[in-house]
């Protein structure tokens, strides 16, 4: 039996949960729909609301630079670029 993967402190993926899709701690939210939720143009207080409060904004916080470390890390021909437009 797989083990939780603790990704972060309000993120994990675990095969017991939405069969291992990357979700917030303690809930079936996928991380997934709220960065899509922010993509839509949604602040993080707004994609909290949509996600009924069983998430916080640090989480939000969380989950949108864990998916920047991902990208960077799949392009990392691109990190010096990010870091000098940034």
């Amino acid at each position: 039996m797989k083990k939780p993967v603790e990704l972060g402190k309000y993120i994990v993926a675990d095969p017991e949960v939405c069969h291992g899709a990357v979700t917030f701690r303690g809930t079936r939210l996928l991380v997934a729909d709220a960065l899509e939720l922010l993509a839509e143009g949604l602040s993080p207080a707004e994609v909290c609301k949509q996600m009924h409060g069983w998430i916080v904004p640090d989480a939000i916080a969380e989950a949108v630079r864990l998916a920047r470390d991902h990208f960077l890390d799949r392009h990392s021909h691109l990190r010096g670029v990010a870091r000098k437009a940034a």
